[in-house]
């Protein structure tokens, strides 16, 4: 069958590639038809991957137009998460006084101070925060009703040979030993991050469910950073395939997270995007997303980037505190503006500059 494609190449050939004589295309006619063939099949590509990348830059430009509803302002449930420095022995009192100056008049109850990581196995060598009961007091008396939760994670054993197995059965109990040890020590909760952590692995889930039993006994949170939700459905398959790295979790596999924490953490940050205002519609987008699945008696928190540095994952001049604060107020104004259960997670203390305090008080706190 002679597709009008093909009838098309017959006639531009004949009529101009061709040696009269012995019906035979010569050397020029045959490097013309390679390029119109090349040509051709470069515009199909080009379009088949530029097109649905034009189009979803376009939705979230979209997404990141409008005004935030009236009230979309911090609820007092926020967190900021912090590093070992707060309990390896490196603050003092001066320093404990200076971060409750700064958390004065701010949303933030909650702190993830760092005092993992686990051992691959595991297990938590007491040496890793031998100052944590210090700081723990010290916090509570310069900021009385400020959380001190203890930041736990470690490399999962989910894309190479070394890290903590989540399906081994002796590793979750490993952890879960390990935060009954940290609870111990004084902490108000426990917050995991545990990385990379593949859409639908039923071993967090029961991990999850065993910690909850442990923190509930003990009337304190369990709360978890997570994986950004599927911006297209299934793209954490297609990229799991492509890469071995499925960046995304699915919707449906962060709600069964949420619904077995006390607080859920979006990591909405090393997104890729270059653009300040692509940014904001991400964010906006995962707001949304989060909002839709999370329940109510969860605490939903939107990770904002207090860390400046620029490679392929994370442009500093895009991913601006001003756009994430502006993509929360957007998807919370469109999904659920009236959550009580909600906020924002600053990442991370040590990395943060004057600028990002200011944008997150004046876009967020008011």
């Amino acid at each position: 069958m002679t597709s009008h494609f093909g009838a098309y190449e017959q006639e531009t050939v004949g009529a101009t590639g061709v040696d009269p004589e012995d019906d035979v295309p010569t050397r020029s006619g045959r490097w013309r038809l390679w390029r119109r063939r090349a040509g051709r099949v470069g515009l199909v590509l080009a379009l088949v991957l530029l097109l649905p990348t034009v189009t979803a830059a376009l939705a979230l430009r979209l997404n990141y137009t409008g005004d935030p509803k009236d009230g979309t302002y911090t609820r007092d449930r926020d967190a900021v998460w912090l590093g070992h420095a707060w309990v390896d022995g490196r603050k003092r009192d001066a320093d404990v006084d200076a971060l409750a100056r700064r958390l004065a008049g701010t949303g933030i109850r909650d702190l993830y101070v760092h005092a993992g990581p686990l051992e691959h196995d595991g297990t938590l060598p007491r040496s890793r925060y031998p100052r944590a009961r210090w700081f723990i007091d010290a916090m509570h008396r310069a900021a009385p009703g400020v959380r001190v939760q203890a930041w736990l994670g470690d490399k999962l054993a989910s894309e190479g040979p070394d890290g903590l197995r989540l399906d081994d059965a002796g590793s979750r109990a490993a952890v879960v030993a390990s935060t009954r040890q940290i609870l111990g020590a004084g902490f108000d909760g426990a917050h995991f991050d545990l990385e990379p952590l593949h859409s639908g692995d039923r071993d967090y889930l029961a991990l999850l469910d065993a910690l909850r039993k442990e923190t509930r006994a003990r009337g304190v949170p369990l709360s978890v950073a997570a994986h950004q939700i599927d911006p297209l459905p299934g793209l954490h398959s297609v990229a799991g395939t492509l890469t071995g790295h499925p960046k995304w979790w699915s919707q449906k596999f962060f709600g069964e997270v949420a619904r077995r924490v006390d607080q859920i953490a979006v990591m909405s940050y090393d997104t890729a995007m270059p653009l300040e205002s692509l940014y904001g519609g991400y964010v906006a987008q995962q707001t949304s997303l989060a909002l839709e699945v999370a329940p109510p008696t969860t605490d939903l928190l939107i990770g904002l980037p207090f860390f400046h540095e620029s490679d392929i994952g994370h442009h500093e001049s895009a991913e601006t505190v001003s756009a994430a604060v502006r993509g929360t107020r957007l998807g919370l104004s469109r999904t659920d503006p009236d959550r009580d259960r909600f906020g924002v997670a600053l990442y991370v203390d040590f990395a943060a500059k004057e600028k990002d305090w200011t944008a997150y008080r004046e876009g967020w706190v008011r």
